[in-house]
């Protein structure tokens, strides 16, 4: 139990988040009004997001300095999970903007920097399933997933707060922490960004987990 307690750990504060998020109190935003509790289950994914793929960034480094293949198969699974986070931040993010900018996809500096995030992503795994050879396929894959990351950064983080954005925190918008999000919701957002991380985490060893018993198998 004691090498399991983040886990539970994760699922306790997911519930909460789950409970507080539609039972607890939230300003009244103009515009925003009770949709602002989608900031729970849309902002919280791409802040797991961005922590999967940093540590799928580390392990790729990682591999490219020992050669270790567990390190590489690190990298792919969190790259893996990071995804399946960043495609429900965009599913929930499409739903919060048809009820709050009136449809579910607008011409919005963030919203297109995701799709383009999600296709360098994508070219990534397209590349590992190209190459048959293991430490050839992990160094190709070791250095594009670097790019990939710096890509990420560019397209989510830094060219949205150039240019106009619809999103909070970029184009001039002032950011949720000035603006939309009070104390009580801090209670609920900072907690749910830890247990969709822990979760993924969760998920990204169980994955790890099976790949180590198909090696063993055909060893």
């Amino acid at each position: 139990m004691k090498q399991h307690w983040w886990k539970v750990l994760g699922v306790v504060l997911v519930f909460y988040t789950i409970i507080w998020g539609f039972l607890g109190e939230v300003p009244a935003r103009f515009i925003l009004n009770e949709s602002i509790r989608a900031t729970y289950f849309h902002v919280t994914m791409w802040f797991s997001m961005i922590i999967l793929m940093t540590a799928s960034l580390v392990f790729s480094i990682q591999y490219l300095s020992k050669g270790n293949r567990l390190a590489d198969l690190k990298a792919k699974e969190t790259a893996s999970t990071g995804v399946l986070f960043s495609i429900i931040g965009l599913v929930t993010g499409s739903l919060w903007a048809r009820f709050t900018w009136g449809a579910f996809w607008v011409n919005d500096a963030k919203l297109n920097g995701t799709a383009i995030t999600l296709l360098i992503y994508a070219a990534y795994f397209v590349l590992r399933g190209s190459v048959d050879d293991p430490q050839k396929k992990g160094r190709l894959a070791g250095v594009y997933n670097i790019f990939a990351y710096v890509m990420m950064l560019v397209f989510i983080g830094i060219l949205p707060r150039m240019t106009d954005s619809l999103h909070p925190g970029n184009g001039g918008n002032p950011a949720f922490g000035q603006y939309d999000m009070d104390s009580q919701m801090r209670m609920v957002f900072y907690p749910a960004v830890i247990g969709f991380a822990l979760i993924g985490v969760w998920i990204t060893t169980l994955r790890i987990r099976m790949q180590k018993l198909i090696w063993k198998k055909e060893n």
